[in-house]
């Protein structure tokens, strides 16, 4: 029995199609100031109850209310960090096995070497904590926090190409158009501040390698899901968001004046359609309006001890680094924001790896040890969960020329190293291996499906369960796909 729509939604349906096309058009509260849910950034409650989400969720008690994601930007080479194989150091030069990594999964940018010769790890090896975590000489601070990670040494994705091995870690598909992790957290579980956004995307460059991989706004796009839902990205340079502040002549109350009529003239278009994204548009410049007076707090790192910002290190309090954002980062997480993303650039080390690796984690050892310790002091860690990862792994083989002290490495998306740690997760724990060559998966692959079900199960949600309709079909952050990876979480 078909059931027969209102005049608003038919209205509401001729609007869809129209507003999607041009919602990246709408200004400043469009994209700049998006996804604003949820109290005062200057209270830190982070005991609120959800503001916005779905009445449904979550589906379960969560062992966690936010994750902060250090997502690496270029493709880490996990032999150089976290998968130890000190076996290949016997092996130095010789030609991985054609059966091992035969010619057609390597790219078209080494496979037309006349050699693949064994590139061991030039990095000194040691185990940390009570765990017994492997970790390399160039991280010695999260060597500090080795108990607190949860290293996975068996993850493996689809992609072989920065962007939609990107797109896929993000989003959970190859394909663009479908909402980040970040916005299906927003949609479902609304935020837990009023004047700040739910989802925060901050960018910083690697001086391992200046420059790196572009970063697209789709990583912290929303999709087919509502706009308000998207990402807002924190600017590396200049105001952290456009328009934050009052242009020159006007005063708050002037702004409250032009927003009061404003959305007057927004409820008589909307009375008019009956279309949704004027709805958002509304809330977007009501809360642009509360972000004005709460992103200044948050920027103000006055009140930041100094014995802090000396463990994030000396470039803690210089816009547009890594250690700087993952300072924000946590006052962000204690002002109630839900997903936090940092995308550090400059791990695509194709060329002289070792200089490369050792700039990538002088940027982000002691920032990333850092955030852990700080969480844990405020009382913030087993609530908070911590990821950190890149869109694939490097080859074992030298791309370019090998030697004692220089090598390269191509991309590689069949096993790569990726860590967790914080709120349901179990520290101190190496999981999965790859084979001797890490090439390969060994035992106990988790694939990114399989991370963003067990992500969004340490929140409350059942993944399964999770979905929004779009053009008819009912699509989730996973798909079709993901398992909830037990043995991961404490």
């Amino acid at each position: 029995m078909m059931t027969k729509l209102s005049d608003q939604q038919n209205r509401q349906n001729l609007w869809h199609r129209r507003y999607f096309l041009n919602r990246m058009s709408t200004g400043l509260g469009g994209f700049g100031l998006a996804t604003l849910l949820g109290s005062d950034a200057d209270a830190r409650h982070t005991n609120q109850p959800a503001i916005g989400g779905l009445k449904s969720l979550p589906h379960h008690q969560p062992k966690a209310k936010r994750i902060i994601y250090l997502f690496q930007s270029g493709g880490p080479a996990q032999m150089d960090l976290y998968d130890y194989k000190p076996q290949l150091a016997e092996r130095f030069g010789e030609e991985v096995p054609k059966s091992v990594y035969p010619d057609d999964r390597k790219t078209t940018m080494s496979n037309a070497q006349a050699s693949f010769p064994v590139a061991p790890s030039i990095f000194k090896f040691s185990q940390h904590g009570e765990g017994g975590n492997w970790l390399p000489e160039t991280l010695p601070r999260l060597a500090e926090v080795a108990d607190d990670l949860c290293i996975i040494n068996s993850f493996h994705t689809d992609a072989i190409n920065h962007d939609p091995a990107a797109t896929l870690m993000q989003s959970g598909s190859q394909i663009p158009g479908r909402p980040s992790i970040g916005s299906w957290l927003g949609y479902g579980l609304g935020n837990m501040n009023a004047n700040l956004p739910a989802f925060v995307a901050m960018s910083s460059r690697g001086t391992g390698k200046p420059g790196g991989q572009p970063l697209y706004d789709r990583l912290w796009g929303s999709g087919f899901l509502p706009s308000r839902f998207q990402g807002v990205k924190f600017r590396n340079q200049g105001d952290p968001v456009l328009d934050i502040n009052n242009p020159g002549g006007v005063d708050t109350t002037t702004r409250r004046t032009m927003l009061d009529t404003l959305k007057e003239l927004n409820e008589l278009q909307l009375s008019a359609t009956g279309n949704p994204e004027i709805e958002t548009r509304i809330a977007q410049y009501e809360l642009a309006y509360r972000m004005q007076m709460s992103i200044p707090k948050l920027l103000d790192m006055s009140d930041e001890p100094k014995h802090v910002l000396e463990m994030y290190g000396p470039d803690a309090l210089k816009p547009g680094t890594y250690a700087y954002n993952c300072l924000i980062a946590r006052r962000l997480a204690e002002s109630g924001v839900r997903f936090i993303q940092l995308f550090h650039q400059g791990w695509d080390h194709h060329g002289g790896l070792p200089k490369a690796m050792r700039g990538q984690c002088k940027d982000t050892d002691a920032p990333s040890a850092a955030l852990i310790k700080d969480l844990k002091q405020r009382g913030l860690f087993d609530d908070t969960i911590i990821v950190w990862g890149g869109e694939f792994g490097r080859t074992i083989y030298s791309q370019g020329k090998l030697t004692k002290e220089q090598y390269g490495r191509d991309h590689h998306p069949s096993v790569m190293s990726v860590w967790l740690a914080g709120g349901g997760i179990q520290g101190g724990l190496t999981y999965g291996k790859s084979d001797d060559y890490s090439v390969n998966v060994a035992e106990n692959g988790v694939h990114v499906h399989d991370l963003h079900a067990t992500l969004m199960h340490l929140m409350g949600i059942e993944h399964e369960r999770f979905t929004f309709r779009y053009q008819g079909r009912d699509f989730r952050l996973t798909d079709v796909h993901g398992n909830i990876v037990q043995d991961l979480l404490s």
